[in-house]
């Protein structure tokens, strides 16, 4: 029998890549349900090519142009609603942000796989997504380039053999740049990115390296290893995907193109591998491959990011709020580009640590984390 798929996000860049994997294994997968935020043009060309039972938006959506006898939800809640309602044996989560983390617990109370390509619900969720999962009996598998390629390389050898867990970052288009450069780069240079395609938001995190500090607390939060058992090497070329250095010595690596396509598919299919869209790998016509230290001093970003793993309580929460809003006030062209760290910094200080111990908690200190960087905003002006 076919595993039915929910999509989550499913008109943004993980979404659209997730339906052409879907459609190369049509044999394998049907898909149960769409959902996007407003994008609803993209969605109803999906709807009429995968005749899913449920579509949901944040906006109403046209009965006339899905599949005859779709259930639909809309508003602000309606991806969670969706998740609740579609038992599917695989749910993909590519929403952004923070706004993944109710969909997220819904999806978990069905107890089966949730393929993850949302780092915020994770950072923020923390200890109430893995009291979720233990008590629903879920399974989380990565779709994160960098996740995958960890959880793969682990299945080499027991945990207590770990070492270290070593995520690799593109660096994006300013790893060479010193800090007095990164002051006049532009929103269009930021938006470049050297090897990947992805959304805008994305993108932008992977200049300022927020995208890295995201991805060692998502590290910890998936493989439950320390602050101190994580570290970051920059790779310009992006081929080596992340490591696993174990104590005798061996480090596991993952190599592959850079294509979001075959990270998706394995979290779909695991354990098996299945042909897939993606061009193979020729190491022989591979230039060098470059491995550059991650200079937190350099990168503010991810000092802050060990900086809050260790703190943990809510301060993952405000650290991921903080850059969310200071990137709106970016694109929005109130800031430069340093001043993205300057507001997250800002708004660290500010907020007294407490527990996450509730889903009003982690909201309060959203919530605060926003509320902060606007009150610094408001002192530069």
């Amino acid at each position: 029998m076919k595993k039915e798929v929910l999509l989550l996000g499913s008109t943004g860049s993980i979404g659209t890549q997730t339906v052409e994997v879907l459609k190369l294994h049509a044999d394998r997968f049907s898909v149960i349900g769409l959902s996007c935020k407003s994008d609803v043009e993209t969605l109803y060309a999906q709807a009429q090519a995968l005749n899913p039972k449920y579509a949901a938006a944040e906006v109403p959506l046209d009965a006339d142009r899905l599949p005859a006898g779709t259930e639909i939800f809309c508003g602000p809640d309606a991806a969670e609603r969706l998740a609740e309602a579609a038992d599917a044996d695989v749910t993909v989560l590519a929403i952004s942000g923070y706004a993944a983390l109710k969909p997220l617990l819904a999806a978990i109370r069905h107890g089966k796989r949730i393929a993850i390509a949302n780092k915020e619900s994770l950072v923020c969720g923390g200890s109430l997504v893995d009291a979720a999962l233990a008590f629903y009996g879920a399974e989380l598998m990565p779709i994160d380039s960098e996740q995958s390629a960890i959880f793969q390389a682990l299945q080499n050898g027991s945990r207590d053999e770990v070492e270290r867990l070593i995520l690799t970052a593109s660096g994006g288009p300013f790893f060479r740049k010193t800090r007095g450069e990164l002051q006049y780069v532009s929103l269009d240079d930021a938006l470049n990115h050297p090897t990947w395609k992805m959304g805008k938001k994305i993108t932008l995190d992977s200049a300022t390296l927020f995208n890295k500090g995201l991805e060692i607390i998502e590290a910890s939060r998936l493989f439950h290893f320390d602050a101190e058992h994580i570290s970051v090497l920059i790779h310009p070329q992006s081929i080596v995907h992340s490591m696993v250095e174990y104590r005798d010595g061996t480090i596991m690596a993952n190599l592959s193109k850079p294509d979001m396509r075959l990270p998706i598919q394995y979290a779909l299919t695991y354990p098996e591998r299945m042909e897939s869209l993606c061009e193979p790998l020729k190491l022989d016509l591979t230039h060098p491959l470059e491995f550059y230290p991650a200079d937190p001093e350099r990168f503010h970003a991810i000092r802050m990011a060990y900086d809050v793993l260790r703190a943990d309580g809510i301060m993952p929460t405000v650290y991921n709020g903080a850059n969310e809003r200071a990137a709106e006030a970016y694109f929005a062209g109130r800031i430069g580009f340093v001043g993205i760290e300057d507001c997250v910094d800002a708004a660290l200080n500010a907020i007294e640590n407490r527990p996450a111990d509730s889903l009003e908690a982690i909201a309060a200190a959203d919530r605060a984390a926003r509320y902060a960087v606007d009150r610094f905003l408001k002192t530069k002006q």
